[in-house]
């Protein structure tokens, strides 16, 4: 029996997951030490009710997900919002740098996946499924090459291995992300050195913060809504001239075009920098929670009971490889201070499958440790665009290399 949730049930049972989540890491200490988000723990939690349903009762809940991905939007005009050019252009030489090393993590990725499924002698092409496709590339990416491997190259069960591998790396990209931050930021005694308002992440409780009132909540969701809309248009004039990003990426340029010209344009020196509205700091947290809830609580676990044991093999290895990464190539070349810990907890959900959840699994540190606003521009610029670029240059060439 399948029960069907609209939009309006799917975020009633989101804003209950997430005071799930927030119940549980307020009384179980090892979720707030290790920098677990209140959405991860919630959602995962309410993904583990979901699947009991289905395995033990045969009932199947399908969550509407079309307001959960205008949150998204939402989210990154708020990031945008609060960005400042200043911090960009610091953050210039480390998205360069990470960019680099991510397009090189791709090729390790596949490797790993490739090399274990030799040693375990299953087709090498399963490597590359459970490789840079179903953890780099996401569900999205290993929906979309099913075709491929099962048409073209054979692999029968590609929908499978891809969609239960994308949901293991996106499990463990939310939960392995705030441990090893952690790890990062003790080991090396490492603190902010950003004292500014912060907008993502962060209780909002600064004397020169602007209080959320009336007519500041309503000017704040005037200026997300101008975002959102020239964000989607510039999206589709975009994809008319060939350039195809993810929307949110759009909204992200947008915002941050916004933030640091409307000073500019006003006569009052007065004007509110928008990363100073607890307003903002409001709505991204709503919206970004939000998201997270629905995508985790929507999870099908199930589906991981379709992993082989070679499969399996492969994804714990892609596991420790991964970790071994960010703790010695990805903090040390990012500079090895509090912005890399927090960028090396964003990479390594975004290596297993999520922008969100890299946003996530940030936001979780600097909720305890303190602002990282670079980390909130760099991860997501380098997840949106290059990589699925990159990825797809990759994985053709295992391909090529593979079955030649």
């Amino acid at each position: 029996m399948t029960t069907e949730l609209n939009a309006q049930l799917t975020t009633l049972v989101a804003i209950m997951v997430l005071f799930l989540g927030k119940w549980l890491n307020a009384r179980v200490a090892f979720f707030r030490s290790f920098n677990i988000s209140e959405p991860v723990t919630g959602g995962l939690l309410a993904s583990c009710l979901v699947a009991i349903a289905f395995v033990g009762f045969d009932v199947r809940f399908r969550f509407d997900l079309d307001f959960r991905d205008e949150l998204l939007l939402i989210f990154f005009s708020t990031v945008g919002l609060s960005a400042r050019l200043d911090t960009l252009v610091k953050g210039g030489k480390q998205l360069a740098v990470l960019l680099v090393l991510a397009v090189m993590y791709l090729v390790i990725q596949c490797g790993v996946g490739v090399s274990i499924a030799l040693v375990s002698g299953i087709d090498p092409l399963i490597g590359v499924i459970g490789g840079s496709v179903s953890l780099s590339g996401g569900h999205g990416t290993a929906i979309a090459w099913t075709p491929i491997f099962r048409d073209s190259y054979g692999v029968t069960q590609a929908a499978e291995f891809g969609i239960a591998s994308a949901t293991f790396g996106l499990v463990l990209g939310g939960l392995l992300g705030g441990p090893v931050a952690r790890f990062l930021i003790q080991r090396g005694s490492l603190k902010t050195e950003d004292t500014s308002t912060l907008t993502v992440g962060v209780e909002q409780d600064h004397d020169d913060a602007i209080p959320v009132d009336y007519d500041q909540f309503l000017l704040t969701l005037f200026i997300i809504g101008v975002t959102v809309a020239v964000g989607l248009t510039l999206d589709e004039i975009l994809d008319s001239l060939g350039v195809q990003l993810p929307a949110f990426v759009s909204c992200l340029f947008v915002g941050i075009f916004v933030a640091n010209t409307a000073p500019l344009l006003s006569r009052n020196p007065n004007l509110p920098r928008p990363e100073q509205s607890r307003s903002l700091a409001l709505f991204a947290d709503v919206s970004l929670g939000l998201f997270l809830a629905i995508s985790l609580m929507s999870l099908e676990l199930w589906t991981l009971a379709d992993l082989g044991l070679p499969l399996v093999f492969i994804l714990l290895a892609q596991v420790l490889v991964l970790v071994a990464w960010v703790v010695f190539v990805i903090f040390r070349a990012m500079g090895a201070a509090y912005d890399a810990a927090v960028i090396s907890a964003g990479y390594l959900g975004l290596a297993l499958g999520a922008t969100p959840t890299a946003i996530a699994n940030m936001t979780a540190v600097t909720t305890l440790s303190g602002p990282s606003p670079r980390a909130f521009i760099i991860i997501p610029l380098v997840g949106a665009f290059f990589i699925d670029i990159a990825n797809t240059i990759v994985i053709q060439g295992f391909i090529g290399m593979l079955s030649g």
